[in-house]
């Protein structure tokens, strides 16, 4: 069977984020999740001897890493993005790691552009040791939602259809899933909403290309954005996504995921029935006995 196409251009997104780092990388938004996983990483009350930072656009998550773990041996693998992107060593859809190579893998804003993400989670799964962790941190389905449907609804006026022009991100069900999938134990899937406000769309827009993070969808249109569909879209954007003061609001969903390597010291569930004490007299109430035969 042949393969299926793939959803992101792989090549390009190297070469946006390229330029990114470039101009001038729009931090913000990483510099927040790294404040966030360090308080995450710090209610694990272990060390770490063997550390990966998977494909993080910048060092902020290196610099939580280091400061946390200062004796452990450190790996950053990034995006080929290029001469002068920064450390390559390496693609996170292909990791050049050994089996039970590592302790902790964390990656911050990268997954959500990977073409086979499931496959890059079994990978990271195989690289950890027993109970080695993964903590990761990438857009989830919420991210954009105001740019989604200004877009679709400029072009459905001005040009009579519809192209595809903001990635279609996973949510917190589909996320859960995949690492169970993985074989990661104890998984755990949450998010968070971080709404950023801005002084109009354009101002959105050239943040986005200052986080390398514009349209590589595979099957985007390849000619030209129109004048007239951009205006259009600032118009409802504006319309409909701004606050009493004129700032207009952009939604980034952030889908959190982490998951432990199977050990014999994790907890594991009890087997069914072999529980000592009933619900109904830890809540203190009375427990009815099914009926059976007859009509209700």
């Amino acid at each position: 069977m042949d393969a299926p196409a793939a959803l992101f251009d792989t090549a390009l997104a190297r070469r946006r984020l390229a330029r990114a780092d470039r101009g001038g990388y729009a931090g913000f938004l990483l510099d927040r999740l790294a404040e966030d996983l360090d308080d995450r990483l710090g209610a694990v009350l272990r060390g770490f001897s063997a550390v990966l930072d998977l494909a993080t656009p910048t060092a902020a998550a290196e610099r939580i890493l280091a400061g946390r773990y200062p004796e452990a041996l450190r790996f950053r693998l990034a995006p080929l993005a290029g001469p002068g992107g920064g450390l390559i060593v390496g693609d996170p859809e292909l990791l050049p790691l050994a089996a039970g190579s590592l302790d902790l893998a964390v990656s911050l804003l990268s997954l959500h552009a990977v073409n086979d993400l499931p496959g890059t989670l079994i990978q990271l799964r195989r690289a950890l040791r027993p109970d080695g962790l993964f903590v990761g941190c990438l857009l989830g389905g919420a991210t954009l939602t105001e740019l989604r449907q200004s877009f679709g609804q400029a072009e459905s006026e001005v040009e009579g259809g519809i192209s595809p022009r903001v990635a279609p991100f996973a949510n917190v069900r589909e996320a859960g899933a995949l690492l169970q999938r993985a074989g990661f134990a104890l998984p755990v899937a949450d998010t968070d909403t971080l709404t950023v406000r801005y002084a109009d769309p354009f101002a959105l827009m050239r943040d986005l290309r200052a986080m390398g993070m514009t349209n590589v969808l595979t099957d985007r249109r390849r000619t030209p954005l129109r004048r007239a569909t951009l205006l259009r879209t600032a118009e409802i954007y504006a319309a409909r996504f701004a606050d009493p003061d004129g700032r207009v609001r952009a939604t980034f969903e952030l889908l959190w995921l982490s998951g432990w390597v199977p050990h014999e010291s994790q907890q594991k569930p009890l087997r069914p029935g072999s529980a000592r004490s009933r619900l109904a007299d830890a809540l203190g109430t009375v427990e009815l006995k099914p009926q059976t035969g007859g009509a209700p």
